[in-house]
């Protein structure tokens, strides 16, 4: 979420400026592309680009028909077919071999339907929801409505579907997104067509790091890098200052029964054991165990680890039904040894384990971004 909070920020600054802005957003991919669906990027009417729709290829284009839109307040539709060899017709190198729909909107502080005060709602809670943005993508010259509709996992709507006949059916398409967890691309006939694309918003994660030794500092400044919240926490209140750890989002000085109770926890909150103090991480391992967070990193050797648990045995079923949420010892296997490739382990195990990846390298898997979740059609009688 570190670009929402980027394009936000970059909105109210040229807002404050008197600038002009539009959003530019991958709503659609056929195909293989530098972006999926859900990039963005906020356009100023002098040029300046926050967050990013390719790997640089789209952007000065984009840039182009961005200053039409604002000019014409007009959202409009935007096709790139990158399969075609002959890629100069654009004047870039492109090469990504698919087919990109960017939906570009004029934003005005004036509407209260806008995407950055969605994103705002959506930034002010730790919680997933599902962001609405419809578009026609059979006729470009169609009207394109834009982002429409924040549902939150609550059922709460901001926002409004162009059409009340499509909304019981988006509104269920919805729900099931954060059911599931899976973005989806939609196509609903009904008079006109609307194509909608149901997009996840998933809060940024929050990394506790247990423990404010020196090889912390590379893993805190890697995660806020990522626009990762970082909490750290220790036992000695000379270590966990914000002299050493000024990108901390919180600092926690406590005993182990006393550190849980801080910290607000949720489903993308992850810890990392790493004090070097066996007494403290086993005695904080006893308390975190409970409470089923996706990950719990621990420093050091599997013997450590493996001592650890078993210290747990006399509880045995709390050790058997969380053991696999442990990872110890922890980070991908990329032949790390300093203090900064470890943490460039662990944020790579951590990220893989969110998303429900393996880690291995891309260029021995047969299908990098499975798009089987797209291209769904629905007639609405």
């Amino acid at each position: 979420m570190k670009e929402l909070k980027e394009i936000v920020n970059a909105f109210y600054v040229a807002q404050k400026a008197g600038k002009q802005t539009a959003l530019a957003t991958v709503v659609h991919v056929e195909g293989s592309s530098y972006r999926r669906a859900g990039a963005r990027m906020l356009v100023t009417d002098d040029g300046q680009l926050t967050g990013a729709i390719s790997g640089g290829c789209l952007e000065g284009d984009a840039l182009r028909k961005a200053l039409l839109v604002m000019a014409q307040q007009q959202p409009l539709l935007v096709t790139y077919d990158t399969t075609d060899d002959d890629d100069a017709k654009f004047g870039v190198g492109l090469g990504c071999n698919g087919v990109i729909h960017i939906l570009i909107e004029p934003i005005s502080i004036a509407d209260a339907s806008n995407p950055v005060n969605f994103f705002n709602l959506f930034l002010s809670k730790r919680e997933p929801a599902v962001l609405i943005t419809i578009f026609n993508m059979e006729d470009r010259h169609a009207a394109q409505y834009g982002t429409s509709l924040l549902f939150d996992q609550r059922g709460g709507i901001s926002g409004a579907l162009p059409a009340s006949t499509i909304s019981d059916a988006v509104l269920v398409d919805a729900a099931e997104v954060l059911r599931s967890g899976n973005t989806t691309t939609k196509t609903y006939f009904y008079q006109d067509n609307y194509t909608c694309f149901i997009e996840l918003l998933q809060p940024s994660v929050s990394l506790v790091i247990v423990g404010a030794g020196n090889d912390a500092i590379p893993l805190m400044q890697m995660a806020k890098v990522l626009g990762w919240q970082i909490t750290i926490v220790d036992g000695r209140a000379n270590y966990a200052t914000a002299a050493r750890f000024p990108l901390a989002d919180k600092l926690i000085v406590a005993k182990p029964h006393e550190v849980t109770p801080q910290i607000k926890l949720d489903k993308r909150t992850v810890f990392m054991l790493m004090t070097h103090n066996y007494n403290y991480d086993a005695a904080l391992l006893k308390y975190i165990l409970p409470l089923q967070t996706p990950y719990i990193g621990v420093l050091g050797p599997k013997k450590r680890l493996a001592r650890m648990l078993a210290e747990l045995s006399d509880d045995a079923v709390l050790v058997k039904e969380n053991s696999d949420l442990v990872y110890g010892p922890a980070g991908l296997n990329i032949g790390s040894e300093n203090a900064e490739e470890i943490a460039l382990s662990i944020l790579s195990e951590i990220q893989s384990v969110l998303n429900n990846r393996n880690g291995q390298s891309l260029r021995d898997m047969p299908v990098v971004h499975d798009r089987s979740n797209v291209n769904n059609f629905q007639l609405i009688k």
